[in-house]
């Protein structure tokens, strides 16, 4: 009697799979952006959204739910159902630099997510206010030396990549600066065209066009290799050795989710970032496409999360 209802529960098991597979999705599917609109994840959830829903027929909406570095909208989705129709597009920051940050989350950034997709990868770039008479890393380096404690620099909130990056730049040339951190990459540099700051390290997809229509002066990018998108301009390692940030972002679902609309999703994912035109539009925003497995996935986040502690510890920054 035992083997045969142990039959009966694989038979029923390896129809469930399938079936999830195939009746995914049948409604809405909304992907959450843990930030305000207008920044680098904001820009590729919407590239990723809007080739889903030509392909899949249903609705694929983008919700931004912004606050607490990223904090807020992975909240959220921690707590979604586990059926596939709320993921979360997740960054360096929100689901890596967070759990070495704050001292309390109302989740688990290992335990409560499946991960499902690496999206893209990209630099961070330093700029600085064309009236800061910088015009090189190097030259930056000596300027900060020359006025130490006096210049600022901007974030796009306390604990993200933007913010570790500028600690990083501080640590090596040895000069104190003050963090004024803000909500968004879109508010770091509506604040750096005004001169209310002086300089910082951020998303490059958002900065890079303003870089090039002269409005602010970017020195280089925080990537090992120079950006396809900007090939003439150097990595900040060529002046400081053994500088290295790279942004990522990368597709989640809560845990728990069947593995069948894991898979799916993740294949979908990968179908879209394969599509000619995405690929163009990443790079044109100096992302590379990084579509991978969730093991894959996986394995990456465990070596970001290496990285990032001991720079999050190097900084002494910590949030209650």
């Amino acid at each position: 009697m035992r083997a045969v209802l142990a039959a009966i529960v694989v038979c029923i098991l390896g129809w469930i799979g399938p079936a999830h597979a195939q009746s995914w999705p049948q409604r809405q599917v909304t992907i959450v952006v843990p930030f305000a609109p207008g920044g680098g994840t904001d820009i590729i959830a919407r590239i990723l959204a809007q080739h889903m829903q030509a392909k899949l027929g249903v609705p694929v909406v983008v919700e931004n739910r912004a606050g607490a570095g990223g904090s807020i909208g992975t909240g959220h989705v921690a707590r979604s159902a586990k059926d596939g129709y709320t993921v979360l597009v997740g960054t360096v920051s929100s689901n890596v630099i967070n759990q070495f940050l704050y001292t309390k989350l109302s989740f688990d950034l290992e335990k409560d997510f499946q991960p499902v997709a690496l999206l893209a990868t990209l630099p961070n770039l330093l700029f600085v206010n064309p009236k800061l008479p910088a015009k090189s890393v190097g030259e930056l380096v000596a300027y900060l030396k020359a006025n130490d404690g006096k210049v600022n620099f901007g974030s796009s909130g306390i604990g993200t990549s933007s913010h570790l990056c500028s600690v990083m730049l501080g640590l090596a040339s040895g000069a104190q600066m003050t963090h004024v951190p803000f909500r968004s990459t879109a508010e770091v540099l509506n604040n750096t065209l005004s001169g209310t700051i002086d300089l910082a390290i951020d998303n490059m997809s958002t900065i890079w066009p303003h870089a090039q229509a002269g409005k602010v002066r970017a020195l280089a990018v925080t990537t090992p290799k120079r950006s396809g998108a900007a090939p003439d301009l150097p990595t900040i390692g060529e002046t400081i050795n053994g500088f290295e940030a790279t942004a990522w972002q990368g597709v989640y679902v809560p845990a728990g989710t069947p593995r069948p609309v894991v898979d799916a999703i993740s294949a979908e994912v990968k179908r879209v970032l394969e599509l000619p035109e995405v690929v163009k539009s990443l790079k044109d925003l100096g992302a590379e496409p990084a579509p991978s497995s969730p093991e894959q996935f996986a394995q990456f986040l465990q070596l970001e999360r290496t990285r990032w502690q001991a720079v999050v510890k190097a900084s002494g920054a910590k949030i209650e």
